[in-house]
């Protein structure tokens, strides 16, 4: 599921920065009930509209994020071509400081290499995916996807053993009663220097669901389905944080 991203910035949005706890923010472009976001700040003073949905382009978790990554997933399904869900990847300003070594390189060099990626993803930084979903889809559904993503990814590198699928299962079994509508939220919080990740579900109308892995390995096959170069679920994602990345590190 990959393809290209519509994105249009614009000045103004939320104004001054506050904390969101269990409300609704009209970000202009769409209303969209962001519950999950009672645990940290919004600061944007731009947006970024990604098909659409509106990004802010920084946020405060535990310290302050930039937005340096953004697309779409889809495919082409009887010659009608479907978007599944919107891609916003926030990572601390800092990270550009530990991919010195890909200094000079344009934004196709950058898209083309996996060691780059490979060095995205483990920067010992702070990393927050931010997905909207714009088809809506089961739980389970979804579940699968990552099941199959994650699963293949270990199974390649010899990683998949008991305690993977163990860990994979649990996640499988926090989606599988869930139904994404459009606009619903899901996040996930990759703490730095940490092996573990945070996933929060916000669907209107109900409380937020949160659940931690534990599990590196199945941790570390999520980054890798979101931020791993050509083998990512977005190509369109990919692009853009190789473009971010090429300008920053041309600076």
């Amino acid at each position: 599921m990959n393809g290209g991203a519509r994105a249009t910035y614009r000045m103004g949005g939320l104004g001054t920065s506050h904390v969101v706890k269990g409300i609704e923010i009209d970000w202009k472009i769409t209303r969209v009930n962001i519950l999950q976001l009672n645990y940290f700040n919004l600061v944007a003073t731009e947006e970024v509209l990604v098909d659409e949905i509106t990004y802010p382009t920084k946020i405060t978790t535990t310290k302050p994020l930039s937005l340096l990554g953004h697309g779409i997933t889809d495919m082409e399904i009887h010659f009608i071509h479907v978007k599944f869900y919107s891609i916003g990847v926030y990572l601390e300003p800092e990270v550009v400081g530990h991919l010195d070594q890909f200094k000079g390189k344009s934004a196709k060099e950058l898209e083309d290499n996996e060691e780059f990626f490979n060095a995205l993803i483990s920067a010992p930084v702070e990393k927050f995916i931010r997905l909207v979903v714009i088809k809506e889809i089961k739980g389970a559904q979804y579940g699968v996807q990552i099941e199959t993503a994650v699963r293949d990814r270990l199974a390649a590198e010899d990683k998949y053993e008991e305690e993977e699928e163990e860990a994979l299962e649990k996640v499988i079994e926090f989606f599988q009663s869930k139904y994404f509508k459009k606009l619903s939220v899901i996040t996930y919080h990759f703490p730095a220097n940490s092996a573990t990740a945070e996933i929060v579900v916000s669907l209107e109308g109900k409380e937020d669901s949160k659940y931690v892995i534990e599990n590196a390995n199945v941790v570390e096959a999520i980054k890798k389905w979101y931020l791993g170069g050509s083998s990512a679920v977005s190509s369109s994602t990919i692009q853009s944080l190789a473009s971010t990345f090429s300008q920053e590190l041309s600076k």
